[in-house]
C-alpha cells in the first residue's frame, strides 16, 4: 500500500541586504583601501593623477611635497575602524606660505551612470550621506568638497574637525540637494547623465589657494561658483611641517540622511570592481602572484619579424584603455623566446581586449607564439580606462 506522507514546510526569507539594488549600497569603491594594484610602498604624489589606491587619485600643485602608501592596520586600530588597510600621506616637502594658486588633495571620481540613485535633476533628488575613518596628527579642519558635474557644474564646500591628534575618528558629514535654501540641484541644470563619464567627485583637501575658495560665512550652499573651500572658515596646512601625516580608510557615501555601518565586499569582488578603471598585471601585486613568466595572451608570427596577439582583460573596462608596458615582455614561439625591448605596442583596444604587436627577429611566418613576462619582478602590461 503506498502511504502519504505529509511534508512539512519552512519558509526561507530571503537575506535583508542594505542599499540600492539588492546590495552595493556604498557608492565608492574601494572605500576600505583594500586594492593598490599600482603601488603599495611611498610614492610621490603627482601633478595629477594615481599613483597608489585604486580609484582615489591624488593633485599635488603647492610648493610642498607628499607621498602616499599603504597601511596596514594593527589589531587595536582594527578593531577602532573595522578596517585592515588605510591610505597613509605623509608630507615631505613644507610649504608653509599658501599662494593663491597653491592647491593639494585626494580625489575620487563617481561614473555618472552609478549616480542614477542621486535623482540629481528632479524635484525628488536625494540627501547623501558621507562617511569616513580619518587620523592626523594635525587638529583643527579640513576642507571637504562635493562637485556635481554634466550639464551645470556645482560645487558645495564642505568641511570636518580632527579634535584629537593621532586618533583615529569616523566622520559623517551630510548634505542635501538644497544646501543653502538652493534649487539648483532639483532643476535640470542639477541632471547627471546616464553614461559612464564623470557625474560626481569629491575632494579632501590638503591646501586650497584663496583662487580655490568663496565665502559661504561657514554655510554649506550649493553654487556653480568654483569654490572648494569656504573663506570663512580656518583651515589646516597639510604641508605647514613634513611631520604631518594623514590617515584615511572606511570611505562610504550612500543615499539617506544618516550613515549606516560600512559595506564589506569580498577581495575579489573589490578587485574586479577596480578593475573596470584600471588593470595591471599580475594583479596589482596585491594578490602577491609573481609577475614571473606570467603568460599575457595569445597570437601568430603574422611575419617572420611581426608578433601580433590579443589580451583580454579580466572585467569589461569603462572605456577603451591607454596600454603600456615596463620591464621586459618576451614573445615566445615553437624555437624560444625574444626580447622586442621597447618595440612593443598596443593596438585597437577595446573595453574588452586590446592587440600588442611586437617586432622582433628569426620567427616563422605563420607560427603560433604567445606573449608574456620574462623573469622580471617590476614586469606589467596595464590597461588605464580611469575617468578623466
Amino acid at each position: 500500500h503506498w502511504r502519504t506522507h505529509k511534508m512539512s514546510q519552512t519558509k526561507v526569507e530571503a537575506p535583508f541586504v542594505e542599499g540600492v539594488g539588492g546590495g552595493f549600497k556604498n557608492v565608492i569603491i574601494n572605500g576600505d583601501m583594500q586594492i593598490f594594484q599600482r603601488a603599495t610602498s611611498a610614492t610621490t604624489i603627482p601633478s595629477s593623477g594615481y599613483s597608489t589606491v585604486d580609484r582615489f587619485g591624488f593633485s599635488e600643485g603647492s610648493g610642498g611635497a607628499a607621498t602616499s602608501e599603504l597601511d596596514d592596520l594593527s589589531v587595536a586600530d582594527q578593531a577602532t575602524t573595522g578596517q585592515a588597510r588605510a591610505l597613509e600621506l605623509n608630507c615631505t616637502s613644507a610649504d608653509t606660505s599658501i599662494a593663491a594658486g597653491d592647491r593639494s588633495y585626494i580625489f575620487y571620481n563617481i561614473e555618472a551612470q552609478d549616480c542614477r540613485r542621486f535623482l540629481y535633476g528632479t524635484s525628488a533628488a536625494k540627501t547623501l550621506t558621507l562617511s569616513f575613518w580619518v587620523k592626523s596628527n594635525l587638529t583643527g579642519n579640513f576642507p571637504l568638497t562635493a562637485k556635481k558635474d554634466d550639464n551645470t557644474v556645482y560645487y558645495l564646500p564642505l568641511s570636518y574637525s580632527v579634535s584629537s591628534a593621532n586618533t583615529w575618528e569616523k566622520k559623517t558629514i551630510t548634505w542635501t540637494p538644497t544646501e543653502g535654501s538652493t534649487s539648483l540641484i532639483t532643476a535640470s541644470g542639477g541632471a547627471i547623465n546616464n553614461d559612464s563619464g564623470r557625474g560626481f567627485q569629491l575632494f579632501f583637501g590638503l591646501m586650497w589657494g584663496s583662487n580655490y575658495t568663496g565665502s559661504q560665512s561657514g554655510t554649506p550652499t550649493w553654487t556653480s561658483s568654483a569654490y572648494f573651500a569656504d573663506s570663512d572658515i580656518t583651515f589646516v596646512n597639510f604641508y605647514s611641517s613634513t611631520s604631518n601625516n594623514l590617515y584615511l580608510t572606511g570611505v562610504q557615501l550612500e543615499v539617506g540622511d544618516a550613515a549606516s555601518d560600512f559595506e564589506h565586499l569580498p577581495f575579489d569582488v573589490q578587485l574586479r570592481r577596480c578593475q573596470r578603471y584600471f588593470y595591471r598585471t599580475p594583479d596589482g601585486g596585491a594578490s602577491g602572484v609573481s609577475a614571473a613568466y606570467q603568460h599575457l595572451g595569445n597570437g601568430y608570427m603574422h611575419a617572420s619579424t611581426n608578433f601580433i596577439g590579443h589580451i583580454v582583460f579580466p572585467e569589461v573596462m569603462r572605456a577603451a584603455p591607454t596600454c603600456s608596458f615596463a620591464g621586459e615582455v618576451q614573445i615566445l614561439d615553437h624555437s624560444g623566446a625574444r626580447d622586442p625591448g621597447s618595440n612593443i605596442s598596443f593596438e585597437s583596444p577595446t573595453s574588452r581586449s586590446v592587440q600588442p604587436q611586437a617586432t622582433i627577429s628569426g620567427a616563422t611566418q605563420g607560427h603560433g607564439a604567445v606573449i608574456r613576462l620574462h623573469n622580471d619582478s617590476d614586469a606589467y602590461v596595464q590597461a588605464d580606462a580611469e575617468i578623466g
